[in-house]
């Protein structure tokens, strides 16, 4: 953040300082937690699901923070434990607001108006994260910017992002999340991008949309936000996205492998850890694992090229690609080739790991381990039906299921033919890690994937205790006694 000063912060936050204001220097960062306070920065007290951060001024004073907003239904609090936190005679002085949420709307809304960055807005209902990061690869190479942190894709995390923007910044590609109709407006409205990226459309947050109908409802509202001198990246590939472009009022660009697509992929080959693919003529190579990459990747490109990126630049940006963790990585533990996608799961992101599977070549036996999807309401249970069939249809070796769902996934891939002797259903996480540990045999390739809620990285948590010995040697936990039926090795198929 370039340095604003109190006087400026109170004007865009529409709020009131309070105590005094002499001699108060510019600041250059905003912090909600309070932990991560650094001298000098702007500690901004919100009030959480669980916690309230003006229970934590007291803290966030001590460990030097030169200012701090705070709600007017709390300054009498907020004055006597701001003091409490400063040395005797050095009280710095507060900005009192309405609502510290809003006034971080407003602030992030005033902050963005004179920045000359381009800024990059993505959404859709699944690959948010990968394009964003795929995005920031590319441009990199030649272009100075910033990009979301972490998840920080809400009306909490928005915000943030766009305040890492400053006068050095040429572009800033920032994640727009939404679970209801309405949402991404809104944060459209704070962050104004130029540039506006749908990556596809599927059962996500379908819970809290309502139906699908409504998922495109809300995430179209992106495209009406975009102003008519930006541009607009599309799947052309679906059907359902490419209906949307109407709601554009710039220029809309198709990307994926049909005929009609403005950035088209040809010759798409993909290896274990690598994926390659020519467009008009020109070939590319992304080092990551899974086909599913292939759009972002696209998107990457069609971006690139309409800011003026030689082929040479845009080669070099998406070889320079690493998978955010959780996200598809494949790491080597122990004896094991474990592709960890643990962030989250929906039904687009699920077929994409059974075909991630099907297109790996070498391993001693396939294994798919998953847990629930989550948040999918009234498809839940077709939806896990669909992703057995899904396992059973990309030929794996071996497919175990946790959760309440489970039994779904397990009928869906027995419907499609995958014997019994290759299937595990877990109710429990112990009894899914006691499954697992029987069929574990050295060169096999595990694909662990399941919604955020399902904390399925604890399956990859465990898989490296057990490759240093932990579980051999008998230090770990007592693994619990069960009579799961299906317990023999599973064998790699015929």
């Amino acid at each position: 953040m370039h340095p604003v000063s109190l006087h400026s912060l109170a004007t865009a936050t529409h709020g009131q300082i309070v105590g005094d204001a002499d001699g108060v220097a510019a600041f250059t960062r905003v912090e909600i937690d309070s932990r991560g306070i650094q001298p000098g920065d702007i500690f901004w007290a919100l009030r959480g699901e669980h916690h309230d951060g003006h229970s934590f001024l007291v803290e966030a004073r001590r460990r030097g923070a030169g200012l701090a907003v705070v709600r007017r239904d709390q300054l009498s609090q907020a004055q006597e434990t701001w003091t409490t936190g400063s040395e005797r005679g050095s009280v710095p002085p507060l900005i009192v607001v309405e609502d510290t949420l809003t006034a971080l709307a407003d602030f992030a809304r005033w902050y963005r108006l004179p920045q000359e960055g381009l800024v990059i807005g993505v959404t859709g209902s699944f690959g948010k994260t990968t394009t964003r990061e795929m995005i920031h690869a590319v441009l990199s190479a030649t272009h100075a910017g910033v990009r979301s942190r972490k998840n920080f894709n809400n009306h909490i995390g928005l915000p943030l992002s766009l305040l890492e923007l400053d006068q050095s910044h040429e572009f800033a590609v920032l994640e727009l999340g939404a679970s209801a109709v309405g949402e991404i407006a809104m944060l459209a409205e704070i962050a104004q991008p130029e540039v506006g990226v749908i990556t596809g459309i599927g059962l996500a947050h379908v819970e809290g949309f309502g139906s699908p109908e409504q998922i495109v409802l809300g995430k179209g509202e992106l495209l009406e936000a975009l102003p008519a001198t930006g541009f607009a990246i599309l799947p052309g590939d679906d059907p359902v996205t490419r209906g949307m472009a109407d709601r554009s009022s710039c220029p809309v660009l198709f990307v994926g492998e049909s005929e009609y697509n403005h950035v088209r992929a040809s010759n798409v080959r993909v290896a274990n850890q690598r994926l390659t693919f020519d467009v008009d003529h020109v070939e590319y190579d992304v080092p990551v694992t899974g086909r599913h990459f292939l759009q972002a990747s696209l998107t990457a490109l069609a971006i690139a090229r309409e800011i003026g990126l030689t082929n040479s630049e845009i080669s070099t940006g998406l070889a320079s690609f690493q998978p955010v963790p959780g996200r598809c990585q494949v790491h080597q533990i122990g004896p094991w080739t474990v592709i960890d996608d643990t962030y989250n799961a929906n039904p687009a992101s699920m077929r994409a790991a059974c075909e991630t599977l099907r297109y790996w070549h070498g391993a001693n036996k396939r294994l798919l381990i998953v847990g629930d999807m989550l948040e999918l309401g009234s498809h839940a249970e077709q939806a896990h039906t669909k992703l057995g069939r899904a396992a059973a249809e990309a030929g794996i070796d071996g497919l175990l299921a946790f959760g309440q769902h489970a039994a779904r996934v397990i009928d869906g891939a027995q419907e499609r033919g995958l014997h019994p002797s290759r299937l595990a259903q877990c109710d429990h996480l112990e009894i899914l890690l006691t499954v697992l540990d029987c069929v574990l045999e050295p060169g096999d390739v595990l694909l662990v994937k399941g919604s955020r809620g399902m904390r399925m990285e604890r399956v990859v948590e465990w898989l490296r205790e057990k490759a240093q010995g932990v579980w051999a040697s008998g230090q770990g936990p007592e693994m619990p006694q069960t009579s799961v039926p299906i317990l023999q090795p599973l064998a790699p198929s015929p």
